[in-house]
């Protein structure tokens, strides 16, 4: 066979060559179909929403591969539901596609507490948005900046600012009433330590202004007031009024202090004093 195609003329062999290549080659195009299925196609169902295993369990029935392609937070969403798919629900595919998910987060991602005091209380909803957390509940207590954050709390207790929580978690805010149109006698702090000051004048609705401490203090909270502004009586020894929402300056000093029934304004007696 071989001496009778070698015998032929050279373009004859040519020819045979150049036909069976083409034979090859419409054979692998004809076979091509069939190994890709190509025509074959079917509708992605739609798994957003389901839990990922779930989700997983019905793509793999029918014949797509699953990967999950990335993990977000959302806390309106249930831990490990389908949040996206690609490609998109009743989309015309081949059975054997790789479906990609993104599924929502099982533990919620930590965020940083800001600082919200002395914000607006609109400002403050901005940017407890975007820190990662929800406006909870708001409280009013009189004071002359209205409708601004005086204490940010969290589970019902003061939150200072840095403190990391779990992301989606309601910040409840004290904001400012204004002044009251109600004013009262100025409470005599005098005596008192700054814990039990603060407390008596949370339940007035006053707050402090400048706090002034003698050099010796190192725990304001157990520091004593000696001094403070406005007096609780005027120079002619009458009642001193105040509304709520309004301020009083105090000082503090480590000593208790002892009354000077001499002079109108209470003062400390200093050790120096004691001495002569």
């Amino acid at each position: 066979m071989f001496q009778s195609i070698t015998k032929k003329p050279l373009w004859v062999s040519l020819l045979i060559a150049f036909a069976i290549v083409a034979v090859i080659v419409l054979a692998f195009f004809s076979s091509l179909d069939f190994f890709t299925r190509h025509g074959e196609e079917v509708e992605v169902p739609n798994v957003t929403g389901k839990l990922l295993e779930e989700a997983t369990s019905s793509l793999e029935a029918e014949g797509f591969e699953v990967v999950i392609q990335d993990s977000i937070y959302r806390d309106t969403v249930k831990p490990l539901a389908v949040i996206r798919q690609f490609p998109e629900s009743e989309s015309k595919v081949k059975s054997n596609r790789t479906i990609y998910l993104t599924v929502n987060r099982a533990v919620p991602p930590e965020v940083v507490m800001p600082n919200l005091v002395g914000m607006s209380v609109r400002n403050a909803a901005i940017v407890l948005k975007q820190f990662g957390l929800k406006m909870g509940d708001t409280s009013y207590r009189p004071d002359f900046a209205k409708n601004s954050v005086l204490v940010q709390k969290y589970d019902g207790k003061e939150i200072k600012a840095g403190t990391k929580l779990p992301m989606g978690t309601p910040i409840s805010l004290v904001l400012g009433s204004g002044l009251s149109n109600v004013d009262m006698a100025v409470p005599n702090l005098f005596g008192l330590t700054y814990s039990s000051a603060r407390d008596l004048l949370q339940t007035s609705g006053i707050n402090f202004g400048a706090i002034v401490l003698d050099p010796d203090v190192k725990d304001t909270a157990t520091a004593f007031v000696y001094r403070q502004s406005p007096d609780r009586l005027t120079a002619d020894r009458r009642a001193n009024r105040i509304r709520p929402g309004q301020m009083i300056d105090i000082w503090l000093s480590t000593k208790k202090p002892v009354r000077d029934t001499t002079v109108t304004t209470p003062r400390v007696v200093t050790p120096v004093e004691n001495n002569y």
